[in-house]
């Protein structure tokens, strides 16, 4: 049946194993190889599967994916983009009258409207920026104020640079990053990346008091990774 293959297609697609798929579907892993073979899902687990591969009821259960080109799987699978954050959206930036990229200041002050304001242009432009003749002129850096205590030794109120990351799957373990999400908007952590296995980050804080935390790739907005310290 071509529902069964497509569930195992998708699954080593995704370079993932019937452990990791059936804990991210709820389900055990006996009742993910019999789905894989000859058993129909129940409604529920099938729209799971639907929604964890981004791909539609319609084409999962009546589609051959295995036969579709390496183009048009790529087209389909959106999911792929999503978690690479390439299609969330253009990042907003300012430049100078040269037309080089500034570097934008976001102070504790300002994180507080950053999750709303990040994509607009209008926003992002009020903020103060300046520009550091030393960094590489092909990424793009802003500065972020640190908030807390969680991630000392770099102390509350500390100013970080940090390099926008475009492609989410080379966010690296044990590296620090501000991460922007829907649910905690603007945090600096260290991240370990869980994207292809769970679709999920875990952030821990250099700060033993703060327990780590998991959040869903679909809440990240942003991530910039820690690149300096700025001295006062």
């Amino acid at each position: 049946m071509t529902l069964n293959t497509n569930i195992k297609f998708l699954r080593k697609k995704k370079a993932l194993t019937q452990e990791s798929l059936s804990e991210a579907l709820g389900i055990s892993r006996s009742k993910l190889a019999g789905y894989e073979l000859t058993i129909t899902p129940p409604l529920d687990i099938l729209v799971k599967i639907s929604e964890y591969f981004g791909v539609s009821l319609d084409i999962l259960i009546k589609e051959d994916l295995s036969s579709y080109s390496e183009y048009k799987l790529r087209e389909l699978l959106e999911t792929d983009q999503f978690l690479r954050g390439r299609k969330l959206r253009i990042l907003s930036t300012t430049v100078d009258a040269e037309g080089r990229e500034l570097i934008e200041v976001v102070s504790q002050r300002a994180k507080a409207s950053y999750l709303a304001g990040f994509a607009d242009p209008e926003f992002i432009s009020e903020l103060p920026r300046f520009s550091l003749p030393f960094l590489p002129t092909d990424k793009k850096h802003r500065v972020f104020q640190v908030d807390g205590d969680s991630m000392l030794p770099i102390p509350d109120g500390s100013w970080i640079i940090c390099e926008y990351i475009d492609d989410w799957l080379n966010i690296k373990d044990g590296e620090r990053y501000v991460i922007v999400t829907e649910q905690d908007g603007v945090t600096f952590k260290i991240a370990y990346n869980r994207i292809q296995s769970e679709q999920k980050l875990l952030l821990c804080s250099s700060n033993p008091i703060y327990p780590p935390f998991e959040v869903e790739i679909e809440q990240v907005r942003e991530v910039w990774r820690y690149r300096l310290l700025m001295s006062e």
